[in-house]
């Protein structure tokens, strides 16, 4: 019969083990939390109806955190195939949201207030959002895999310009779209549920059905594993990684979209402040290595929605929102420790010495 040490040990292995046990540690926290509140434990897992929509503390994080989840979708291809991280998703965001703001006020107007002061219908607004997002994207895929710049350099330029760019298209003020049908993305609801967990639901299955019928999640994983051996086995290293950038791209889009309709206006120095580390964490904290090769699209998903919780937790603690992001580059820091080929080998050593040990104790 297994120990519990071997139990252990074969749970620890599986690829969904830290995040799930992320996850773990945060309920735990709260429910530890509750009890010291007074209130009632169990508090953080109940959910109410309340005027046709659901409600509860679950919801809530499922719902604020769909931003860093559909970020996480791309970041996740990024890392794998380019061994690096797209830290121009945030700014990314923000360009969206401004552009779509823009077009459908028109230049210079900085309120709509009626649907007959719109310049061009919604969608038509939300599609062009998204889709300069997805050339940034290209841009951004170009210098990386044609270019050969190192992708943190790379997609650094963004990471400053993005938001420059915002505030040009809006002159360098806000842009109110004060309409419910472009308020829905972001405040709205489909059937009981926040209309943001949808359209984050939609960009995982999509996902999850291209992985599934097509032969991109290999690809992915033999390009970030070793492009040179990829490309000797007919695959088209540059065009997979670039392929990889412009979907990051697009679902930064689709996030900027969802932001900005948060606060219905388009606010280029707020939007998308500080996901990018979000959406790395999520990476990490999925149980995939920053260095690229196997990922685990799953794992980015939960690790998305544990930061989420993460910060709910700190800022219910008493953390305030400045000093938040100290705390989550502290267990980027970590992760990455444990994840680098010196801790790993360390280990590694270890084990070997106290398997021989273990045999010349019984020889």
């Amino acid at each position: 019969m297994k120990s519990v040490k071997d139990w252990i040990k074969k749970i620890s292995k599986k690829p969904l083990f830290l995040p799930l046990f992320s996850v773990f540690l945060v309920l735990v926290i709260n429910v530890i939390y509750d009890a010291v509140q007074g209130n009632y434990i169990f508090s953080f897992f109940t959910f109410e109806l309340k005027e046709g929509a659901l409600y509860g503390r679950i919801v809530d994080i499922l719902n604020r955190g769909s931003e860093a989840a559909i970020l996480a979708i791309g970041m996740t291809l990024v890392v794998s195939s380019s061994g690096g991280t797209d830290i121009s998703v945030g700014s990314v965001m923000s360009l969206s949201g401004s552009l779509c703001c823009m077009l459908l006020a028109g230049f210079g107007v900085t309120h709509v207030r009626g649907p007959e002061e719109l310049q061009m219908p919604i969608w038509v607004g939300a599609v062009a959002g998204i889709a300069i997002a997805g050339v940034v994207g290209l841009f951004n895929g170009f210098l990386v895999a044609r270019m050969k710049i190192q992708p943190m350099v790379a997609t650094l330029i963004f990471f400053t310009a993005g938001r420059a760019i915002g505030l040009l298209l809006t002159n360098n003020k806000m842009v109110y779209i004060l309409l419910d049908e472009f308020k829905w993305f972001g405040l709205g609801k489909t059937w009981i549920f926040p209309t943001p967990t949808v359209i984050a639901a939609i960009c995982i299955a999509l996902m999850v059905l291209v992985l599934r019928f097509t032969s991109l999640g290999m690809y992915v994983q033999s390009v970030g594993i070793n492009p040179r051996a990829s490309r000797i086995a007919g695959i088209n290293s540059a065009a997979i990684i670039l392929l990889c950038y412009v979907i990051c791209g697009l679902y930064a889009g689709v996030a900027g979209i969802v932001a900005t309709s948060r606060i219905y206006s388009a606010d280029s120095n707020n939007i998308g402040l500080n996901l990018e580390l979000d959406a790395i964490l999520a990476v990490a904290l999925g149980g995939n290595s920053l260095g690229g090769g196997r990922f685990n699209l799953a794992g980015s998903i939960i690790g998305a929605y544990t930061i989420q919780a993460i910060t709910t937790t700190m800022y219910a603690l008493g953390v305030a929102k400045a000093q938040a992001p100290v705390y989550k580059a502290i267990i980027v820091i970590l992760i990455v420790v444990v994840q680098s080929p010196a801790v790993k080998a360390y280990f590694a050593h270890r084990k070997a010495q106290r398997e021989s040990l273990a045999i010349a104790g019984r020889s």
